[in-house]
């Protein structure tokens, strides 16, 4: 073997990298301990081995002081890509010094951006670290920063901090026991802390808080869900114009439609833009997944009135739904037929039946009689053409192939 050659038991099993920080665990296989927490928290029941398949006993981690020192030799000797590299063990960070940080942060109110920010390197840290910040109170902390932060006016140094808090909560990646917890006990205080930092914060914070509302909202109460203030669904809307990330638009899109289930939600997302930035996204949205939950919760918004006539004073609202009929998938077809069926029921009149003629709704409807498409799709296709069929038989903008599928 060449000298320079990396020594295999110098590599972790999983990555096949050069260990850092080698680690032993129960079943006397060492890795790299970054490595093989990634690999635990991945594994939710029964945590395995991976090289043994033997199931954990525990999941305790061992250091391999022999194997490092090995490593460490073999990098100085060959000098490997350069002095920076040869390797020190990765410091543990003691409990003790982070209950320190917390305590100083809350006695001395001036040094709570510069602990905030330490608490935020030991989040980036590793899994081990996640859970001694978790141990130590992290998250009744960060709750009681943003309820500080809310509490007080609005400065650039606020702004910071909230971020900062921001990332940190994020990065703990909180579950949905500590969402409930956060929810129930200062649920007003952390919806407006995500608002203030949707409304104040960069591009990067606001979509991280826009994912957080999204989980927060999923374990949230029938009373919070029917509550929600119009404020909530200003700032959705505007994430969704925006366009932030693909991450925070698919996040967006799945709290707007959850929340649209409860109370007067529809009405209020309207009111604050809903159906006309959703028109205006499905004009270019080509990704499969991405006009499946648009069109969703276009038809959710058009359940009252108010979506329905936002979408009827779009100049596009019709023809971009019957455009993505039979273009995108089945679901996206189903929930673009059903869309046109309930504007043809409840907010049908001339104009409106025109617009369906010459923008192709009608003969889109035809289509969906003649190929494959859903049963309710065609149920509900059927439905609609025979509804307004003395408006719409003898018309000559319906292809004339298409005429003989008109019931």
């Amino acid at each position: 073997m060449d000298e320079t050659e990396i020594p295999t038991f110098f590599l972790c099993p999983i990555s096949l990298q050069l260990m850092r920080d080698p680690v032993t665990v129960c079943t006397g296989i060492t890795y790299d301990r970054e490595n093989i927490e990634r690999w635990l928290v991945s594994c939710k029941k029964n945590k395995p081995c991976p090289v043994t398949k033997q199931s954990l006993s525990h999941t305790d981690l061992t250091p391999n002081h022999t194997l490092q020192r090995l490593i460490q030799a073999w990098c100085i000797h060959n000098a490997f890509l350069g002095p920076e590299t040869i390797l020190s063990q990765r410091p543990i960070i003691d409990q003790t010094e982070i209950v320190r940080l917390l305590l100083e942060a809350k006695k001395f109110p001036e040094k709570h951006l510069k602990c905030l920010r330490m608490l935020q390197s030991i989040s980036f840290k590793s899994q081990s670290s996640k859970n001694r910040l978790n141990t130590a109170g992290i998250i009744d902390f960060l709750a009681c920063t943003m309820m500080l932060n809310k509490s007080q006016e609005v400065s650039n140094s606020g702004v910071i901090m909230s971020e900062v808090a921001l990332e940190v909560l994020f990065h703990l990646n909180p579950s949905e026991s500590q969402l409930r917890n956060l929810m129930n006990n200062e649920g007003v205080q952390f919806v407006e802390f995500l608002l203030l930092v949707l409304r104040l914060g960069q591009f990067q914070s606001r979509a991280r808080a826009t994912v957080l509302l999204k989980s927060a909202f999923e374990v949230a109460g029938p009373t919070q869900l029917s509550t929600v203030k119009s404020e909530v669904f200003e700032e959705i809307v505007r994430v969704l114009r925006d366009q932030i990330s693909q991450e925070a638009s698919k996040a967006a899109l799945k709290l707007l439609l959850g929340l649209c289930s409860w109370g007067r939600n529809r009405i209020k997302a309207v009111e604050s833009g809903g159906v006309l930035v959703l028109i205006e996204l499905l004009i270019d949205a080509s990704e499969r997944r991405a006009c499946e939950l648009m069109l969703i919760t276009l038809d959710r918004l058009c359940g009252c009135a108010e979506g329905r006539a936002e979408l009827l004073n779009h100049g596009a609202g019709v023809a971009v739904v019957s455009k993505k009929i039979l273009r995108v998938s089945q679901m996206a077809s189903d929930r673009g037929v059903k869309i046109l069926t309930c504007i043809c029921k409840h907010s049908a009149n001339p104009r409106v039946l025109h617009e369906m003629l010459i923008f192709g709704a009608v003969s889109k409807l035809c289509l969906v009689l003649q190929v494959e498409a859903g049963f309710k799709a065609k149920e509900r296709a059927r439905e609609t053409l025979k509804l307004h069929s003395s408006a719409w038989r003898n018309s000559t903008c319906i292809p004339i192939p298409l005429l003989a599928s008109y019931p």
